[in-house]
């Protein structure tokens, strides 16, 4: 999800802190003695639940390497979202359906290949290909004949093995060709499902998986599952986003709490987030000082009710459990106001946003909450699950609790070990409950925040929501060239959630990092992601 055009964007507050601070690497890792360019920086991460492949990747650990590893066409500025060309040398459309794309020649992938227009389209026809069962397989959806390779009614076997709609002009232009007018589409084109992939990757696509090659600022090293993952310079890289160090170390933790120590003992330069301990009573400020990260994330945090559970399906259980949970409390409190109560299901940076569209049903009601309980008339225990790291586990419990409390019922929260793991019985639609589901901007569109997680087979619908009526919305915004109209269309379907309540909103993250005093500098994007071009030792 992500789409092109003259798009009006919302400014977004992002802090570049500099800080006079001694130079050398993070972590236990080694640097040159003075660390700046031929430094090391370490960087949080959790255990990402997959191959580091640029369409399987659908998740923040994850993406923290494959962001680094490949770019893309297009990418967006940290401080405002906006999206520039960046291998892109144009793309030109007159009618938001054909695309005319260039790109920069003598670009190249880590093995000294040149990057060449093939490289996208062969790519791109990979990650649609339903046997290649890759998870962003549907964000080449709008792309013509994507329904030849990857059939919409499950069994049926593709017809196809390549999209009609992907057509190599030379060896640096290709044109794509959508089924309609899709006025979000060249935004979109930033998301890391879009990134390239090396020739090297199609001969053997299993020893790409274990030592990946790619285009971006960072090439591999290695990867020790539940350990670390680590990158090192590409000198070749031509892009204006250049780093400034030798090596990225992304070290994994099970414990965000652990980790912030490391922060603190300079055993860890750069964390995206605090733990809830390091927010009591601001102490992430005595801590930290001018290390201090902040920025508005575009993105939202929700409770996802899953339709195929037995006894979840109830409309009145949904709003029983959405009046039920305290958000004002839970986010002064156990979230220390780093998080705002939430509101809908849009982040509120994003254009299009309309306050209190989840309406009455995100206010705390504990009269109407044990009402509704009662006309549901749900027996049993209630759950809520989520990767228990990354400081998930505490705002989950306080929800359980306040669901508790109020309808009488049983809520356990259910931990997973790490975030892969989780992500997997998402995936596999394993849950006898409820489950966590975060969403940070893929792109900056108020599309991202609906397709994805809320269309019928949606790529991150972790409820297994369908509403006709709502996919026919979506269908219509998506073919409007104009881009106010198709976001008025994209609000229409927006209110229907607050209908069928798929996934219960809860909060919306400030956006609070901080850096170790091994970094002269540092900065946070819009995704909740280091932006490592302005890592500065």
């Amino acid at each position: 999800m992500r789409r092109a055009r003259s798009i009006t964007w919302l400014a977004l507050p992002v802090a570049l802190v500099l800080a006079a601070a001694g130079c050398g690497s993070g972590g236990d890792t080694n640097s040159a003695g003075s660390g700046g360019e031929s430094g090391t920086v370490s960087i949080y991460g959790t255990e990402p639940k997959a191959t580091l492949l640029p369409a399987n990747t659908t998740e923040l650990g994850g993406n923290k390497a494959v962001s680094a590893l490949y770019v893309g066409l297009l990418a967006y500025r940290p401080e405002d979202a906006k999206p520039y060309n960046l291998m892109a040398d144009s793309i030109k459309t007159s009618d938001a359906k054909v695309f005319d794309i260039t790109i920069k020649k003598g670009w190249k992938f880590h093995d000294g290949s040149e990057v060449k227009a093939k490289n996208y389209v062969d790519a791109w026809n990979y990650g649609a290909y339903a046997p290649n069962a890759q998870q962003a397989a549907s964000f080449f959806e709008n792309i013509q004949g994507y329904a030849d390779v990857n059939p919409p009614k499950e069994g049926d076997k593709p017809t196809a093995q390549t999209m009609s709609g992907l057509k190599v002009l030379g060896d640096y232009e290709f044109q794509v060709t959508l089924n309609a007018p899709f006025s979000v589409f060249q935004t979109k084109l930033g998301f890391s499902a879009f990134y390239p992939l090396p020739d090297a990757f199609f001969k053997d696509p299993k020893g790409f998986a274990d030592k990946p090659i790619g285009n971006g600022p960072m090439k591999f090293v290695s990867r020790t599952p539940n350990a670390d993952i680590k990158l090192t310079r590409f000198d070749d890289y031509q892009g204006e986003n250049k780093v400034h160090f030798k090596d990225l170390d992304i070290k994994i933790y099970s414990s965000q709490e652990a980790a912030y120590s490391d922060l603190l003992a300079g055993n860890l330069d750069f964390m995206e987030a605090l733990p809830p301990n390091a927010k009591v009573a601001d102490k992430y400020k005595a801590d930290l000082g001018d290390h201090v990260l902040t920025t508005h994330l575009l993105g939202i945090s929700t409770i996802a009710i899953p339709y195929y559970v037995p006894g979840y399906n109830n409309l009145d259980l949904r709003k029983a459990i959405s009046l039920a949970i305290d958000r004002d409390k839970i986010t002064k409190t156990v979230l220390n106001g780093s998080y705002v109560p939430a509101d809908g299901w849009i982040s509120s940076g994003i254009e299009g946003y309309q306050p209190d569209v989840c309406g009455e049903w995100c206010k705390f009601d504990p009269a109407k909450a044990k009402d509704y309980f009662q006309k549901s008339g749900f027996t049993g225990k209630l759950t809520i699950a989520s990767n228990a790291d990354g400081g998930r586990k505490e705002p989950l419990e306080a929800a359980c609790a306040s669901i508790a409390q109020t309808l009488g019922v049983s809520c356990e929260f259910v931990p997973s070990t790490n975030f892969g793991a989780f992500r997997q019985l998402a995936d596999s639609h394993q849950f006898t409950g409820m489950s966590r589901m975060d969403w940070s901007a893929d792109y900056p569109s108020i599309e991202d925040f609906l397709t994805p997680i809320y269309r019928t087979g949606g790529s991150s619908n972790d409820s297994l929501y369908s509403n006709p009526e709502f996919d026919k919305l979506l269908a219509q915004a998506d073919a409007t060239a104009d881009k106010d109209a198709a976001i008025k269309i994209y609000q229409q379907a927006h209110a229907l959630l607050a209908k069928d309540l798929p996934s219960v909103p809860v909060w919306d993250e400030k956006g609070i990092g901080g850096f170790s005093k091994n970094l002269k500098a540092a900065k946070l994007n819009f995704q909740r992601q280091a932006e490592i071009s302005e890592f500065r030792l």
